[in-house]
Protein backbone atom coordinates (compact mmCIF):
# COMPACT_ATOMS: atom_id res chain seq x y z
CA UNK A 1 0.00 0.00 0.00
CA UNK A 2 1.45 3.34 -0.91
CA UNK A 3 0.98 6.62 1.70
CA UNK A 4 0.65 9.98 0.80
CA UNK A 5 3.59 12.11 2.42
CA UNK A 6 2.28 13.61 5.72
CA UNK A 7 1.22 17.14 5.65
CA UNK A 8 2.95 19.44 8.35
CA UNK A 9 2.82 22.80 9.12
CA UNK A 10 5.92 24.90 10.61
CA UNK A 11 4.86 27.44 12.91
CA UNK A 12 7.97 30.53 13.23
CA UNK A 13 7.69 32.75 16.22
CA UNK A 14 5.19 35.77 14.61
CA UNK A 15 2.73 32.74 14.00
CA UNK A 16 3.19 31.38 18.04
CA UNK A 17 3.70 35.13 19.42
CA UNK A 18 0.07 35.92 17.50
CA UNK A 19 -1.81 32.99 18.54
CA UNK A 20 -0.65 33.01 22.67
CA UNK A 21 -0.74 36.72 24.17
CA UNK A 22 0.53 36.11 27.29
CA UNK A 23 -2.94 36.30 29.09
CA UNK A 24 -2.91 32.74 27.35
CA UNK A 25 0.20 31.69 28.19
CA UNK A 26 -0.08 31.83 31.86
CA UNK A 27 -3.79 30.00 31.66
CA UNK A 28 -1.97 27.11 29.54
CA UNK A 29 0.94 27.13 31.93
CA UNK A 30 -1.38 26.89 34.91
CA UNK A 31 -3.35 24.23 33.35
CA UNK A 32 -0.42 22.42 32.42
CA UNK A 33 1.43 22.50 36.14
CA UNK A 34 -2.22 20.88 37.14
CA UNK A 35 -2.11 18.32 34.38
CA UNK A 36 1.39 16.84 35.54
CA UNK A 37 0.69 16.77 38.77
CA UNK A 38 -2.84 14.74 38.29
CA UNK A 39 -0.60 12.29 36.26
CA UNK A 40 -2.20 12.97 33.31
CA UNK A 41 0.22 14.42 31.63
CA UNK A 42 3.73 13.22 31.54
CA UNK A 43 7.63 14.02 30.70
CA UNK A 44 10.32 12.09 30.90
CA UNK A 45 13.87 13.68 32.63
CA UNK A 46 15.12 16.26 30.48
CA UNK A 47 18.65 15.20 28.82
CA UNK A 48 21.56 17.09 28.19
CA UNK A 49 24.05 16.73 25.60
CA UNK A 50 27.02 19.43 26.58
CA UNK A 51 29.31 21.51 23.97
CA UNK A 52 31.92 22.68 26.13
CA UNK A 53 33.18 25.45 26.16
CA UNK A 54 30.33 27.35 24.72
CA UNK A 55 26.91 25.19 25.59
CA UNK A 56 24.42 22.77 25.89
CA UNK A 57 21.72 20.66 24.07
CA UNK A 58 18.69 20.09 25.62
CA UNK A 59 15.91 17.04 24.51
CA UNK A 60 12.61 17.67 26.35
CA UNK A 61 9.85 15.12 25.56
CA UNK A 62 5.73 15.65 26.85
CA UNK A 63 2.81 13.65 26.16
CA UNK A 64 -0.36 14.72 27.16
CA UNK A 65 -3.96 15.63 25.82
CA UNK A 66 -3.66 13.27 22.69
CA UNK A 67 -0.57 14.85 21.45
CA UNK A 68 3.29 14.09 22.28
CA UNK A 69 6.17 17.14 21.65
CA UNK A 70 10.22 16.95 21.48
CA UNK A 71 12.26 20.18 21.67
CA UNK A 72 15.75 20.13 20.66
CA UNK A 73 16.72 23.13 22.23
CA UNK A 74 20.39 25.14 22.75
CA UNK A 75 21.80 27.31 25.97
CA UNK A 76 24.66 29.21 24.50
CA UNK A 77 25.01 32.12 26.76
CA UNK A 78 28.00 33.54 24.70
CA UNK A 79 25.95 33.60 21.45
CA UNK A 80 24.99 37.88 21.87
CA UNK A 81 28.79 38.34 21.09
CA UNK A 82 28.21 35.98 17.68
CA UNK A 83 25.22 38.45 16.92
CA UNK A 84 22.71 34.96 17.76
CA UNK A 85 20.21 34.23 20.59
CA UNK A 86 21.18 31.94 23.46
CA UNK A 87 18.20 30.24 22.68
CA UNK A 88 17.24 28.01 19.61
CA UNK A 89 15.95 25.27 18.23
CA UNK A 90 12.38 23.53 17.24
CA UNK A 91 9.97 21.78 18.66
CA UNK A 92 8.47 18.67 16.44
CA UNK A 93 4.40 18.32 17.97
CA UNK A 94 3.18 14.98 17.03
CA UNK A 95 -0.02 12.98 17.16
CA UNK A 96 -0.33 10.60 20.19
CA UNK A 97 -2.82 8.39 18.64
CA UNK A 98 -0.61 7.76 14.97
CA UNK A 99 2.02 9.11 15.69
CA UNK A 100 1.62 11.83 12.74
CA UNK A 101 4.18 14.77 12.73
CA UNK A 102 1.30 17.81 13.01
CA UNK A 103 3.86 20.94 13.06
CA UNK A 104 7.84 22.21 13.47
CA UNK A 105 7.07 25.08 15.77
CA UNK A 106 10.25 27.90 16.59
CA UNK A 107 11.21 26.74 20.59
CA UNK A 108 12.76 30.27 21.08
CA UNK A 109 9.04 31.66 21.23
CA UNK A 110 7.73 28.48 23.25
CA UNK A 111 10.55 28.93 25.78
CA UNK A 112 9.98 32.49 26.34
CA UNK A 113 6.00 32.44 26.32
CA UNK A 114 5.91 29.16 28.85
CA UNK A 115 9.55 30.72 31.17
CA UNK A 116 7.38 34.01 31.73
CA UNK A 117 4.18 32.63 32.22
CA UNK A 118 6.21 29.86 34.99
CA UNK A 119 6.79 33.73 36.69
CA UNK A 120 3.71 34.49 37.14
CA UNK A 121 1.45 31.65 37.56
CA UNK A 122 4.26 31.30 40.90
CA UNK A 123 3.07 35.19 41.74
CA UNK A 124 -0.54 34.54 41.14
CA UNK A 125 -0.11 31.36 43.83
CA UNK A 126 2.57 32.39 46.11
CA UNK A 127 3.09 36.10 46.26
CA UNK A 128 1.05 38.20 49.06
CA UNK A 129 -2.33 39.00 47.86
CA UNK A 130 -1.39 43.52 48.04
CA UNK A 131 1.73 42.63 46.26
CA UNK A 132 1.70 44.64 42.95
CA UNK A 133 5.55 45.90 42.78
CA UNK A 134 7.62 43.96 40.49
CA UNK A 135 11.70 44.16 40.77
CA UNK A 136 13.09 42.39 37.11
CA UNK A 137 16.66 41.45 37.24
CA UNK A 138 17.44 40.75 33.92
CA UNK A 139 16.07 42.23 30.64
CA UNK A 140 16.90 39.98 27.64
CA UNK A 141 14.21 38.57 25.72
CA UNK A 142 12.63 35.79 28.44
CA UNK A 143 13.17 38.47 31.33
CA UNK A 144 11.58 40.70 28.92
CA UNK A 145 8.50 37.94 28.54
CA UNK A 146 8.38 37.28 32.32
CA UNK A 147 7.47 41.23 32.67
CA UNK A 148 5.43 41.11 30.12
CA UNK A 149 3.39 37.91 31.62
CA UNK A 150 3.68 39.74 34.71
CA UNK A 151 1.89 43.45 33.60
CA UNK A 152 -0.56 40.31 32.15
CA UNK A 153 -1.36 39.13 35.44
CA UNK A 154 -2.07 42.64 36.88
CA UNK A 155 1.27 42.96 38.61
CA UNK A 156 3.40 46.60 38.21
CA UNK A 157 4.72 48.76 37.80
CA UNK A 158 8.34 47.84 38.20
CA UNK A 159 11.78 48.00 38.09
CA UNK A 160 14.33 46.88 35.50
CA UNK A 161 17.94 46.32 36.57
CA UNK A 162 20.12 44.92 34.31
CA UNK A 163 24.22 44.92 33.12
CA UNK A 164 23.40 46.24 29.95
CA UNK A 165 21.23 49.73 30.95
CA UNK A 166 20.37 50.14 27.33
CA UNK A 167 18.04 47.18 27.88
CA UNK A 168 16.59 48.01 30.94
CA UNK A 169 15.81 51.45 29.65
CA UNK A 170 13.86 50.07 26.77
CA UNK A 171 11.61 47.26 28.65
CA UNK A 172 10.78 49.74 31.17
CA UNK A 173 9.93 52.05 28.40
CA UNK A 174 7.77 49.57 26.46
CA UNK A 175 5.82 48.66 30.12
CA UNK A 176 5.67 52.19 31.73
CA UNK A 177 8.21 50.65 34.34
CA UNK A 178 11.42 52.38 34.84
CA UNK A 179 15.25 51.42 35.20
CA UNK A 180 16.82 51.08 38.10
CA UNK A 181 19.77 49.20 39.75
CA UNK A 182 19.47 45.55 40.70
CA UNK A 183 19.63 46.43 44.77
CA UNK A 184 16.31 48.63 44.05
CA UNK A 185 14.86 45.70 42.13
CA UNK A 186 15.86 43.15 44.56
CA UNK A 187 13.84 45.00 47.26
CA UNK A 188 10.50 44.56 45.50
CA UNK A 189 7.59 42.98 46.76
CA UNK A 190 7.50 40.60 43.87
CA UNK A 191 11.47 39.64 42.72
CA UNK A 192 12.21 38.21 39.22
CA UNK A 193 15.96 36.81 38.05
CA UNK A 194 16.09 35.96 34.66
CA UNK A 195 19.75 36.10 34.44
CA UNK A 196 22.54 33.57 32.84
CA UNK A 197 23.06 31.82 36.99
CA UNK A 198 26.44 32.71 36.82
CA UNK A 199 26.34 35.34 39.52
CA UNK A 200 24.51 35.51 42.88
CA UNK A 201 22.26 38.66 41.96
CA UNK A 202 19.69 38.03 45.08
CA UNK A 203 21.90 38.23 48.26
CA UNK A 204 22.02 37.36 51.93
CA UNK A 205 19.60 39.91 53.62
CA UNK A 206 18.19 42.10 50.91
CA UNK A 207 14.56 40.31 50.38
CA UNK A 208 12.10 42.28 52.21
CA UNK A 209 9.56 40.47 54.56
CA UNK A 210 6.58 38.13 52.60
CA UNK A 211 8.43 38.92 49.20
CA UNK A 212 7.97 36.08 46.72
CA UNK A 213 11.04 35.43 44.65
CA UNK A 214 10.91 33.74 41.16
CA UNK A 215 14.16 32.40 40.03
CA UNK A 216 14.23 31.19 36.04
CA UNK A 217 18.20 32.00 35.34
CA UNK A 218 19.79 28.68 36.72
CA UNK A 219 18.82 25.78 34.36
CA UNK A 220 21.92 23.55 34.76
CA UNK A 221 24.30 22.58 37.37
CA UNK A 222 26.67 25.13 38.86
CA UNK A 223 24.29 27.75 38.09
CA UNK A 224 22.38 29.98 40.80
CA UNK A 225 21.00 33.17 41.00
CA UNK A 226 20.23 33.58 44.97
CA UNK A 227 23.09 33.08 47.75
CA UNK A 228 22.58 30.00 50.21
CA UNK A 229 21.99 32.26 52.79
CA UNK A 230 19.51 34.20 51.29
CA UNK A 231 17.63 30.94 49.64
CA UNK A 232 18.03 29.01 53.69
CA UNK A 233 15.44 31.84 54.61
CA UNK A 234 12.88 31.08 51.64
CA UNK A 235 10.23 28.87 51.92
CA UNK A 236 10.60 26.88 48.51
CA UNK A 237 8.56 25.22 45.98
CA UNK A 238 9.65 24.19 42.46
CA UNK A 239 8.08 23.08 38.98
CA UNK A 240 9.41 19.65 39.40
CA UNK A 241 11.71 18.36 42.31
CA UNK A 242 13.32 15.67 40.01
CA UNK A 243 14.70 18.66 37.45
CA UNK A 244 15.05 21.43 39.77
CA UNK A 245 17.73 19.00 42.03
CA UNK A 246 19.30 17.94 39.12
CA UNK A 247 19.59 21.37 37.45
CA UNK A 248 17.97 24.18 38.95
CA UNK A 249 18.19 27.01 41.22
CA UNK A 250 18.20 24.10 43.96
CA UNK A 251 20.54 21.59 42.13
CA UNK A 252 23.21 23.08 44.44
CA UNK A 253 21.70 23.04 47.85
CA UNK A 254 20.34 19.69 46.99
CA UNK A 255 23.86 17.82 46.12
CA UNK A 256 25.02 19.56 49.26
CA UNK A 257 22.38 17.86 51.54
CA UNK A 258 21.22 21.34 52.58
CA UNK A 259 17.50 21.02 51.11
CA UNK A 260 15.88 17.80 50.61
CA UNK A 261 12.76 16.99 48.46
CA UNK A 262 10.31 16.95 51.75
CA UNK A 263 11.20 20.58 51.92
CA UNK A 264 9.86 21.53 48.64
CA UNK A 265 6.95 21.62 47.41
CA UNK A 266 5.91 21.82 43.80
CA UNK A 267 4.05 24.34 42.29
CA UNK A 268 1.04 21.89 40.62
CA UNK A 269 0.48 20.47 44.32
CA UNK A 270 -0.06 24.32 45.45
CA UNK A 271 -2.50 24.68 42.46
CA UNK A 272 -4.32 21.63 42.71
CA UNK A 273 -4.94 22.60 46.25
CA UNK A 274 -3.29 19.92 47.80
CA UNK A 275 -0.22 21.65 49.54
CA UNK A 276 -1.01 24.96 51.31
CA UNK A 277 1.50 27.92 49.66
CA UNK A 278 2.16 31.18 51.61
CA UNK A 279 1.76 30.88 54.88
CA UNK A 280 1.80 34.52 56.38
CA UNK A 281 2.53 37.86 55.03
CA UNK A 282 5.84 37.74 56.49
CA UNK A 283 6.72 34.77 54.85
CA UNK A 284 9.54 34.90 52.18
CA UNK A 285 9.03 32.69 49.26
CA UNK A 286 10.95 31.06 46.12
CA UNK A 287 9.65 29.56 42.88
CA UNK A 288 12.46 27.58 41.15
CA UNK A 289 11.32 27.68 37.59
CA UNK A 290 13.50 25.30 35.57
CA UNK A 291 10.80 24.78 32.79
CA UNK A 292 9.26 22.04 31.97
CA UNK A 293 8.56 19.78 28.37
CA UNK A 294 4.59 19.79 29.76
CA UNK A 295 4.44 23.44 29.97
CA UNK A 296 5.80 23.62 26.13
CA UNK A 297 3.84 20.95 24.99
CA UNK A 298 0.56 22.80 26.49
CA UNK A 299 2.09 26.49 24.15
CA UNK A 300 2.35 24.08 21.39
CA UNK A 301 -0.83 22.29 21.25
CA UNK A 302 -2.74 25.95 20.75
CA UNK A 303 -0.59 27.41 18.71
CA UNK A 304 -1.05 24.48 16.40
CA UNK A 305 -4.22 24.44 16.80
CA UNK A 306 -4.95 28.10 16.05
CA UNK A 307 -3.19 27.52 13.22
CA UNK A 308 -5.33 24.46 11.85
CA UNK A 309 -8.24 26.16 12.46
CA UNK A 310 -7.09 29.43 10.33
CA UNK A 311 -7.08 31.75 13.42
CA UNK A 312 -3.52 32.39 12.48
CA UNK A 313 -1.44 31.52 9.42
CA UNK A 314 1.47 28.62 9.02
CA UNK A 315 3.25 27.19 5.90
CA UNK A 316 2.66 23.64 5.13
CA UNK A 317 5.07 21.43 4.02
CA UNK A 318 4.64 17.78 2.81
CA UNK A 319 7.26 14.92 4.27
CA UNK A 320 7.57 11.59 3.22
Amino acid sequence: MLFDGVITRVLNSEAIYGAIPPERAIELTRVAFERHHRGEWEMPAKLYVDAPPDGDFRAMPARGGGYATLKWVTSFPRNPERGLPVVTGALLLSSAVSGELLAILDCAAVTSLRTGAAAAVSALALAREDAREVGLIGCGVNGAWAARCMVAAGYGPGICADLRPEQAEELAAELGWRAGPREEAVAAEIVVTVTPGGDHVVRQGELRAGAHLAVLGADAQGKAEVEPAELGRCRLFCDEWRQASGGGELAGPAARGEVTEDEVTPIGAVLCREARGRSSDQELTLFDSTGLAIQDLAIAVAAYEAAASGVIPAVTIELG
